[in-house]
């Protein structure tokens, strides 16, 4: 049976354009994944979009100048033209300023608010002093007062793991102006995780296969769980929907609630833009779905608890009881896929501080699949890890260009010169049946690793099988035998069988670098999409919605999303044999190698501090 398989990829902040970090940890992990299952038979729903509500853009749009509605679109268009460039294969990549986002979060807040699990309480709330803004709790920063670390976040802090409130900080300051954030009394809903703790403990206890470090994370956040407000005292976001609530235009809906509902959100625009509007339920509401979230380390909290905590409230499965909402029996997390950060020069890459490679730069120069390799076999997959220019081009130069490409290049490239077309092999010897028994072997090894999320052992076995492709041919010496027309049907055994090696490396390696694939794909005389890729699409804002509550957009707004036809694409997880008789034209350099100068130095645009 078909497997149904939901890809929901973190959601990118809409002010400013992405870095390489950014992609590091949400954006390529989630397509590899998305593409490997998508080759294997099942059916999936990769969806995301830019988050573009809160106090950030407001600030970062009064930096600018402009309207914050217009800052959001400025930076969504970018944001879409980056991750598409990049070739990650969203079935839907939208926003959250749409109409039906509005209506599907308002509809989660008051099945959580009728169920009991939203409470109204006082709370105190930290104020910029110069602007009277309300300051987001990720936005102060300070000494933990529970182990003395600095540089601790007001929701929480990332070297105990502990959840925190930005009242309790020492010495706290703005990230945004450097100020000391005044603290006043305020009334906003809170989520009441201490009711929701019996089960969320029994769900992660459950959770014996996710990756170690988010699982550890995860569980010693249920030592401290506390109401977290989920209303802020701000005029920009999605309004709250009850009784005198939802006509103060002051208080509006977290950010962080909103942007996690956009997950469920997005489906159900995807549905509808691909008439089939029930069709995400399939993916949310049959429990023998799958569902992986992708993000960075920073983000593993509102992923392993806050969310799941809200599908347990709004299915009212908490201490407090209630009914099931309107969407139904929606279900919990498969796995929490968290990767570390991918710093740069030892520093975590910061825009505001001017530790940035822009992706759109990157790709400018580069295009996607070096960026893809170099964060598949050297990315922050399960520890921080650093990136150099020097590492970079070494990766790029011995493993994609003198490994990958000289494999492809060579071995076609003597097929043409000496058959023009795939020959026709004769008797196998025991070193042919090696090699293609190596690269049989190599589907299960690498898709299982592609399976738990382990991209980077997966494309090190892919990569280690064309490593010994290259040590056949250098043995077998093809070369030679062209030499020697009594060697002509042993030069056909060789070729024949080297080519099969390079179409099964080219599937095993399809999923990370698509991009390639399908010239390789090309080379090797065969027609049609091989690895399908995503188109941006203009669309307009004017799904119809039931909306629950007040200020859901009105119809009419255009804006871009990431869609694409991966169904039709030809690329199996399987052997695909090559067939005698196919022409084969003479190679094209199929990856190019990089100056040594510029690990020394660096581009231009990103040079070597």
């Amino acid at each position: 049976m078909t497997k149904s398989v939901l890809t929901a990829v973190a959601w990118p902040y809409a002010n400013g354009p992405r870095h390489i970090g950014h992609v590091a940890g949400f954006g390529v992990p989630s397509d590899v994944f998305a593409r490997f299952q998508r080759m294997s038979g099942s059916d999936v729903l990769m969806i995301s979009g830019t988050d573009e509500h809160g106090t950030p853009l407001l600030v970062q749009a009064e930096k600018e100048g402009v309207g914050v509605q217009e800052l959001a679109d400025r930076y969504n268009r970018q944001i879409v033209e980056d991750l598409a460039g990049l070739g990650l294969s969203y079935d839907l990549f939208t926003r959250t300023t749409t109409r039906n986002h509005y209506a599907v979060v308002q509809e989660l807040f008051r099945g959580l608010h009728d169920n009991g699990y939203m409470v109204a309480e006082t709370t105190m709330g930290a104020i910029s002093p110069s602007t009277g803004r309300t300051l987001p709790d990720r936005y102060i920063e300070g000494t933990c007062p529970l182990c003395g670390a600095a540089g601790a976040r007001g929701d929480q802090c990332d070297a105990c793991g502990n959840q925190l409130d930005p009242a309790d900080l020492i010495d706290p300051v703005s990230k945004i102006n450097g100020e000391t954030p005044e603290f006043v009394e305020t009334e906003h809903f809170l989520l009441d995780l201490p009711a929701l703790a019996g089960v969320l403990e029994e769900w992660l206890k459950g959770r014996t296969d996710w990756r170690p470090n988010v699982l550890k994370f995860s569980l010693n956040l249920l030592g401290d769980l506390r109401p977290r407000a989920m209303t802020r005292d701000i005029d920009w976001g999605v309004p709250v929907p009850i009784d005198g609530w939802s006509e103060n235009g002051a208080k509006k809906l977290y950010v962080w609630f909103d942007a996690v509902v956009g997950y469920l959100s997005s489906s159900i625009e995807w549905a509808w833009r691909t008439g089939q509007p029930e069709a995400w339920r399939k993916f949310w509401t049959d429990p023998e779905a799958l569902s992986y979230y992708f993000m960075g380390k920073d983000n593993i909290t509102f992923h392993s608890q806050i969310w799941p905590g809200e599908l347990l409230g709004y299915r009212g499965l908490g201490a407090r009881g209630g009914q099931q909402g309107e969407f139904g029996a929606l279900q919990l997390p498969t796995e929490v896929v968290s990767s570390e950060y991918l710093t740069m020069s030892g520093s975590k890459f910061s825009s505001s501080k001017g530790v940035v490679i822009y992706v759109k730069d990157f790709l400018k120069e580069f295009g996607p699949d070096p960026l893809r390799y170099f964060i598949a076999v050297a990315g922050p997959e399960n520890t921080d890890t650093d990136f150099t220019w020097d590492e970079f081009v070494r990766r790029v130069n011995n493993e994609l260009a003198n490994g990958w490409g000289n494999l492809v290049n060579r071995t076609v490239s003597m097929a043409h010169k000496n058959f023009g077309e795939v020959p026709t092999p004769g008797e196998l010897t025991e070193a042919d049946h090696r090699i293609l028994n190596l690269a049989a072997e190599a589907f299960d090894v690498v898709g299982g690793a592609l399976g738990q999320s382990k991209f980077k052992a997966g494309i090190t076995h892919a990569m280690h099988v064309v490593g010994e492709a290259n040590a056949y041919i250098a043995e077998q010496e093809p070369w030679k035998l062209a030499k020697d027309e009594l060697q002509r049907e042993r030069l056909a055994t060789v070729l024949h069988t080297a080519l099969q090696v390079v179409s099964d490396c080219n599937t095993l390696l399809t999923p990370y670098l698509p991009h390639t694939a399908q010239k390789v794909h090309e080379t090797l005389g065969r027609d049609g999409v091989w690895a399908a890729m995503p188109e941006i699409h203009e669309v307009t804002d004017d799904m119809p919605v039931e909306p629950v509550g007040v200020g859901v957009p009105e119809k009419g707004r255009s804006y871009p999303v990431i869609m694409g036809d991966y169904a039709n694409q030809l690329a199996r997880w399987e052997r695909t044999d090559v067939i005698p008789g196919t022409a084969l034209a003479k190679p094209k350099p199929l990856i190019a190698k990089l100056d040594p100068e510029l690990g020394e130095t660096g581009p231009e645009w990103a040079p070597v501090q």
